[in-house]
């Protein structure tokens, strides 16, 4: 099954459910904000996106800014900062199978479907 990890209040995210929508797949929406994502979840996804933790970060944040910004921080560490505060995860993300992407721009989804 297609998962998104999605957050509605933005608008790339709904972009990106919009693409599902129209693929006319089954898949499943995980409002990541709402539904915790495990440390163990969030190492499987970078797994298969094949980046660097820190490439999944929203390095704008305010919280990334000012708690993480210009530290060294292992992989490990990285991920213990986007499950203690999901708003850091990039979104949406797409998972299918053993592919993912991060759905930005959304045309990426479709490779993957």
């Amino acid at each position: 099954m297609i998962k998104i990890y999605h957050n509605p209040r933005c608008s790339k995210s709904r972009q990106g459910l919009n693409v599902l929508e129209q693929s006319g797949q089954p898949f499943e929406i995980i409002k990541y904000l709402d539904t915790p994502i495990t440390s163990e979840a969030l190492q499987e996804i970078i797994t298969l996106l094949e980046i660097p933790p820190e490439k999944l970060v929203r390095k704008n944040e305010a919280i990334w800014k000012e708690q993480y910004k210009g530290k060294s921080l292992s992989d490990k560490e990285v991920i213990a900062a986007m499950v203690a505060h999901p708003k850091l995860i990039e979104r949406p993300i797409v998972v299918n199978g053993k592919k993912a992407v991060i759905g930005r721009p959304t045309e990426l989804i479709s490779s993957i479907l």
